[in-house]
Parts: C-alpha cells; structure tokens; sequence
C-alpha cells in the first residue's frame, strides 16, 4: 500500500483571455496547458493524471488527445461552475493515494466569440429534459433562478440592492489593478442600480461577463516539488457537494451548498475560515459571494450585505480581499469560471500579483487561502483551501 502523500500546486497559468475571436476553444485549452506546463518547469511527460469538461462529445478524451497526453487517470466531472474545484478535490485525493504523480486540469471556452459570430446564443436554460421541465413554462431562465434565491435572502434578512451593487463596484476595484481584467473602469452603487434591469433585482452589472478564455492547473506529488520552478501552494483541504436540480427541492434559498463543502474544507484543513488571508469566490451574480461568504463562516447568516458595504472585499485596504482578480463581475468569465479562482489563488500565494498583490497586515505575503467555486443554481459547491509552500 502507498502512503497517502502531499500534493501542491506547482503549475498555474491562463490563456489569452477577454476578447479572443482568432481561436477555438482547443486552442485555448493548449494555451493554458503549455503556459502551465512551462509555470512549473516540468515536462508533459511526467503528466499521468488529466481532468477535462465541457468540451467534444467524449471529454476528457478528445481534449487529452488534442494535447499529446494518454493520462492512465482521468475525471471528467461536470457539475457547472464547480466542477474545477471537485475537480482539484479529487486529483488531490488520487495522487495522494498514489494513483498519479500529476494531474492536469484545463479548460477553454469561446463563449463570448460564438455568440458574436452566431454560432450560438446566449445560455438563458438549461433545457426542458429532467426535472427542469416543471419550471421552464414559468419562465425559470438560469439568471431568473439566482434572482429568486437573492429576493429570498433581502426578504429573510433585509438585504439591499445597495449592498449586493458593493459586490459589483469592490470587483470592479480590484480589477482596475488588473492588467488582463476585461473592465477596469471603476463603478460606483449608482452606476450599478441605474443599469438595465436583467432579472429583478439584477441589474446589467450586478451580472458576470461574457469573455473568452482558457486556464490550467498542474498538481503533482510532493517528491516532484524540488524539480520545479515555482514555489508550492499546498492543498491543504477540500470538501464537494450538492443540493438540489429543481428549486422545488431546495431547502432553503438562502443556504448555498457552499456551507457543506466549506465546512468539509475548514476541518480537513485544519483551518478557521478567520485565518484566511484572502478568498476567490464563484460571482457570476453579485448574491454569489454574498451568500458564498456567509456559508463559509466569514460571517453570520443574514449577514453578508452588512459584511460588504464596508470595504471588505477590496484588495486595498480590505479585512477579506475577495476576488482579486476582479472576478467573474469584471474580469474574465467564458462559461465554468471555477479554474480560473485556482489560478488567482496560487499567483497570490506566491506573490506573482503585482499591484494587486495583497498583503498581510504586517506586509508579508498571505499564507491561506479559500477557493470556493458554484455549480448551476447553487446546485453544487467545491471549496479546495490552500496553502503557501
């Protein structure tokens, strides 16, 4: 029997991201791969494990193949916005039990490119097989279910528009220290309320963006760290879950299932979500990280619009920098985002951010960090807690 063995983060990378309208999304995923391959100095030859979704009809084979790999380890789960993060979970799990010695996650999409070209159009459903098929007639568009769960949680607890538009301008904030964030331009909560309505009580930038883009993860075991480039980021914990297809079937509209598979993260870690530096949190809508920050315990339920309005999310001058990168509100968000939160994690931790970069109160680099991605509807959650090397 092999014992179970650290695993680290030692590749990281994207690809060309934001408006991309010369490539595929292959293409993309081959980007992301090189440029993470070459982030850990290591050779594809020593890549044994691939986890791949959302792309050719038999994923991840036809993407592996693409790439040159034949991986004797692969996953292909695909529960939406998540799927990196269970993704991460469960390569971390098999290289620790000796079952891989790298895996390499990636993805790409040409989400915003297609529909400016016509080949598709923009993803207002999930279809009308399943157990969805009871909601569509009234008009449950993807963006209608996430509204509803935010009108629960102003109803249960007072929230305000006012305070879910802090999201949206704290996102914008730190992607203007951003180079590669699509939108830098700051917003201010009346920019955000005097929007176009999309789905009461979203306006246009209380919603994510339309991008392009592709990013790539590389795990290995611990004995392949001293071959590498880059300093490891240790995954320390990680906790999946799910809770319901039909929002019939959900309990209650303000509980994510975040706050199953955070708690799993916090106690396998061995960390209190208090001692974590900074989060990248799943925000294809404002509510997102207001009810993902709650269900992680940085705050009290009920309490998250409190915990926003007071600067906290920011990169500069924040208690909980959240979303450093600007997000999924301003950044980049080309579909299933959860990849790219790995991404932005591990560059922080080794101190790669440049003038977004946060710090700890006495100046030093963060230590731990949370990444928490959102499947579907608040369908599924993955959090994978990190560590500097």
């Amino acid at each position: 029997m092999v014992a179970r063995r650290k695993v680290a983060v030692v590749g990281a990378a994207l690809s060309d991201c934001g408006r991309v309208d010369d490539a595929t999304p292959y293409a993309l995923h081959a980007q992301a791969a090189r440029r993470a391959l070459a982030d850990a100095g290591l050779d594809r030859s020593l890549v044994d494990g691939f986890a791949s979704a959302g792309l050719g009809t038999l994923a991840p084979v036809e993407v592996a193949e693409y790439l040159g790999l034949r991986p004797t380890w692969v996953d292909s789960t695909s529960v939406g916005g998540s799927t990196w993060e269970v993704m991460a979970a469960h390569a971390a799990d098999a290289i620790a039990a000796g079952h891989a010695r790298a895996v390499l996650l990636v993805y790409g999409s040409t989400a915003r490119a297609d529909v400016r070209a016509g080949r598709r159009t923009g993803t207002l459903s999930f279809g009308t097989r399943g157990p969805v098929q009871f909601e569509v007639p009234y008009g449950h568009t993807l963006i209608a279910k996430y509204a509803m769960a935010a009108r629960r949680h102003m109803i249960e607890y007072g929230t305000t528009t006012e305070q879910l538009a802090e999201v949206a301008v704290q996102a914008r904030a730190n992607a203007a220290l951003n180079p590669e964030a699509m939108y830098r331009t700051p917003i201010t909560v009346d920019e955000v309320q005097s929007g176009p309505m999309i789905a009461d009580p979203f306006t246009k930038l209380h919603c994510c963006v339309r991008s392009d883009g592709g990013a790539a993860v590389l795990l290995v075991a611990q004995e392949y760290v001293r071959d590498c480039r880059r300093s490891p980021v240790w995954v320390l914990g990680h906790g999946e879950s799910v809770s319901h297809a039909a929002m019939s079937e959900w309990p209650d509209f303000t509980v994510s299932p975040a706050a199953v598979s955070g708690r799993l993260a916090f106690e396998r870690a061995g960390v209190r979500p208090s001692e974590i530096d900074f989060a990248e949190l799943y925000d294809a809508f404002t509510y997102m990280t207001l009810v993902t920050l709650e269900d992680l315990g940085f705050c009290g339920k009920g309490e998250g619009g409190a915990f926003v309005e007071k600067g906290r999310l920011r990169v500069e001058g924040g208690e909980l920098p959240v979303n450093t990168d600007g997000g999924g509100l301003s950044a980049q968000h080309p579909g299933m985002r959860g990849l790219f939160l790995l991404v932005e994690a591990v560059r922080q931790l080794r101190g790669q951010c440049g003038e977004r970069q946060v710090r700890r109160g006495d100046g030093s680099l963060p230590r731990l960090a949370v990444a928490s991605g959102t499947g579907g509807w608040f369908c599924s959650s993955g959090t994978v807690v990190l560590g500097a090397g």
